[in-house]
This record gives structure tokens, sequence and C-alpha cells, in this order.
């Protein structure tokens, strides 16, 4: 029999790792992370906020409340240069959260140390043997450790994607980009459109300290850049580089969009950058890696738990590759935009307008935000494979929200209305029976206002698995697949 360290290890504590290690805590999972750092601290700002979705994951385990209180709320979204207004988005959480991804990460790694989940510090992954029962996973301080499984949550350059085989197709880089942190004399604030792609600088924290992003002249690879190459790229894009100087984070990246063929290999997983890489355009990587977390999060916890089968995490891949391919088209897409030549530049004028009218607004709002997620679950209600909206409900406790009958990643049976009894005692440990009313309507981001159902079955993911009288399979059924 091979020895379990741990039921899960997961390859890398960034953003997904850490949300992933989470919500396999939750689900009762014993679980590890390997992260090289010692710490959270993280070089330079990074990513720069949380989507409305990701806000809501968050609220789904009751600590959003730790992230809102550092940010600071933008109601709009961005589009090619333009701003638009979103604050009509159906959720409690209509805006973006502007906060470095140093916080985020902080925020996350305190919530998984009151969790049972440990840390490996100061290591990583280097390889694994992959067994019928188990993963023996090399680390490279000669550690081994063994679990039932593995995830990859290590990057774009992920060792456990490579070892595993997973092939990584997608579009080769055309254009790349320096983003900096540093100190400028005078430098020109806000966003210019080159012919390759945009030019941008805005103030940091500090007098005479900013952040920029150049989109280089010529298409350079390598993760080395210097002063000179900065210097070089600021030059042609504005005349002059400022007298740059004390440059405390300096960082290249392209405009490659890549995805892996597939999200799970017999025991070897992957999220979040190791699954898809792209353009930064669009803010979405970091907040697509936690959805793609709590999505496999759940699933994963009740297969190591032997309450599922293990072609339950099949569903991850199938839920999720699609979200990516969306993410790697809408980061193309918005890439191309940032061109500056007289084409492109005309077309984004005409898309700009385009993007004030209310249908196109609310669908391009709804997607950047991660609201619009839906999970081919079948026909039926609605509902059935969205989110279920944080509704103010009253139960027989008094009032609360469908949120926080979350906190706990436990799929919950929510009656509106609903008269008749369900019969759930066999599965009552898992599952929460919960009666309650509604006032007003359910209404969900481009379709509006739905019919409230008499009940709806709803995952720890939030999705909704099954909705009476509106779903072609029984109640029985959709326990007996997804619980």
């Amino acid at each position: 029999m091979f020895n379990f360290d741990h039921q899960v290890i997961i390859a890398g504590g960034g953003p997904t790792g850490l949300m992933l290690a989470g919500e396999l805590a939750l689900a009762g999972a014993d679980v590890a992370i390997v992260e090289q750092r010692p710490n959270q601290e993280v070089e330079g700002s990074r990513a720069g906020g949380l989507h409305p979705r990701s806000i809501e994951v968050l609220d789904q385990r009751g600590i959003a409340d730790r992230f809102i209180a550092q940010g600071e709320k933008h109601h709009v979204v961005h589009f090619a240069g333009a701003l638009l207004d979103a604050s009509d988005r159906p959720s409690r959480h209509n805006y973006t959260l502007a906060l470095w991804q140093e916080k985020i990460e902080l925020g996350l790694a305190e919530w998984v140390s009151e969790l049972p989940a440990k840390f490996y510090r100061s290591c990583k992954v280097t390889g694994f043997t992959e067994r019928d029962d188990g993963v023996s996973v090399a680390l490279d301080d000669g550690r081994s450790l063994g679990a039932q499984y593995l995830v990859g949550c290590d990057g774009g350059r992920s060792i456990v994607r490579k070892k595993a085989g997973i092939g990584f197709p997608g579009w080769d880089s055309d254009i790349s980009y320096l983003i900096f942190e540093a100190e400028m004399s005078g430098p020109q604030l806000g966003i210019r459109h080159g012919p390759k792609g945009l030019y941008a600088i805005g103030p940091l924290d500090g007098e005479n300290r900013f952040r920029g992003v150049i989109t280089e002249q010529e298409l350079e690879r390598g993760d080395g850049p210097d002063i000179h190459d900065l210097r070089r790229a600021l030059a042609a894009a504005y005349g002059t580089d400022f007298s740059v100087r004390n440059v405390t984070w300096l960082s290249r990246f392209t405009d490659a969009a890549r995805q892996a063929e597939t999200y799970r290999k017999g025991r070897i997983l992957v999220a979040g950058d190791t699954a898809h890489v792209h353009s930064p355009a669009g803010g979405q990587g970091l907040n697509i890696g936690l959805q793609d977390a709590v999505n496999l999060g759940w699933k994963l916890g009740q297969v190591v738990r032997g309450i599922s089968a293990d072609d339950l995490l099949n569903s991850y891949h199938t839920e999720r590759h699609p979200i990516g391919v969306a993410l790697l088209k809408s980061t193309l897409a918005l890439t191309a935009l940032n061109r500056g030549d007289e084409r492109t530049n005309a077309l984004r004028e005409m898309m700009a307008k385009v993007m004030q009218m209310d249908g196109p607004r609310k669908w391009y709002a709804a997607q950047m935000s991660g609201l619009d997620v839906h999970y081919d679950l079948g026909e039926g209600h609605p509902l059935l494979g969205r989110r279920m909206p944080d509704l103010d409900i009253t139960t027989a406790n008094g009032p609360t929200t469908v949120f926080n009958l979350l906190y706990d990643a436990r799929p919950v049976l929510l009656t509106l209305g609903e008269t008749e009894n369900f019969d759930i005692a066999d599965r009552e440990n898992r599952i929460k029976l919960v009666e309650a009313t509604l006032e007003g309507t359910i209404e969900l981001p481009v379709i509006g206002a739905v019919e409230t159902p008499a009940a709806v079955l709803i995952r720890p993911d939030g999705h909704v698995a099954w909705v009476k009288d509106g779903n072609p399979g029984s109640l029985g059924g959709a326990i007996a697949k997804w619980f």
C-alpha cells in the first residue's frame, strides 16, 4: 500500500493554490501546499484587483470583508481605453475591488492558516511519480511526499503540467511588454496607444514613484530585462526616458495565449496560470484562477473522502475548460484593440460607442466580472448551472442571505415557499435543508428577472445543480450525481 503523507498536495501557494487549499480544508481533506517562497511577499504589485464573482466566492466563505476593507471600489469596467458604467450588475458586489496581489495573497494565507492545511515553504516540486493509488512528489530539498492527488498551481511554466505531459497549445507571442515600478521625473500620465500596443504610466506610492507598462518596439523574450531595456522602450514610446531610476520591479510579459489541453490527467490536475496563460488585458487571470479553485475544491474533497467516485473530477475539466477558452479569446481581442494604428483606432472608437449601448454594455460587464458563467447542466430553469444570487431570505431563525448558508462549503437544498417534505435524512450530514421565504424577484446578469423556483439544490461552489419543476431530472438523481 502506498504511503500517503497527505490526501492532496498543491504545487504553488499563489492565489489559486491558497484558495484551493482553503476549499479542500473546508471539505475535510488532508491538504498541503508546497511553496518556494518563505512567505507571501510578492515582487512588485502584479495583479491589481478582484472582480465581482471573485468577491462573491470569498463572501460565500464569509471572508470577503477582510479584502473589501483594504481595497477601493470601482463601479466601472474598462473597454479599450473607455470606461463603461457597471453599477447596475445584479450583485451585492457590483464593483471591481482595487487591491494589489500581495494583499490578496496575505488575506488568503491568513484564512488558510485558520484551517487544517499544512505549508511546506522554501521548497518546490521538481517532479513526481504517479502510481495506481497515489502520487510520489519530489521536492528540491531531497524530500518526497505521498498523496492521492497532485494539483499544479505553479504558474505558466509549470513543472507539474510539463512532467504530466499535458499539452499547452495556443497562440505564440507577437508583442512583448515591460511592466515596472520606479522613480521618474515628469512622466506623461495616462494611457496612450502606440502602433503595436498601449503605454500607460500612473502614480504609485510616494513622491515621484510610478507604475507603468510599455510595449516594446520589437518582440523580446527572456525573464531578465534591465534598466537599459526600460530606458530604451520609454524613449521609443515617449521620446524620453523621464530619467527613470531606482527601479524596484521590472518584468517582461508577452501576449502569448495558451491553455492546457486537459485540466485533469489521471491523478494530476491543473488550475490557474498552470491551466491558462494570456495577456493581462482585462485583468481576469487571478480571478479566473480563484474560480477554478472553487470549482475543483469541493469535488476533489468529496473524492478523497470517499463520498464521490473519481469520475466526478472529470466535470472539473468539462466545466472550466470552456471558461478558459473564452478567457483567451477575450484577452486576444482586447490586446488587438490596444494597438494604435489608424485602422485599429477607428475600430476601437466604433466599438467604444457600441459598448455604451445597454445590451452590449451589460453583456460585456457580466463577462468581465465572471457573473455570467453558466455550466451546461441541461435544459431547464435559467438558474440551472448558473451561480445562485445572494438573495435576502427569511428562515425560521430569522433574516439571512444565501451566501451565509455556504460558509462551511456544504451543499444546500433551499426551499422558497415549497411545502413538500424533501426526504434527505440519509444525507443530512452532508446536505443542509433550509426552508425560507423570499420577497422580491431573482435577477440574473443579462437575462434579467426570472421566475422564483420552489426549491433549488446549490453546490458548494454556489452554482445551482437542480431546480424543482424546472429540471428534467429528479432531486434524487442530482444528489446522486453531485453528492
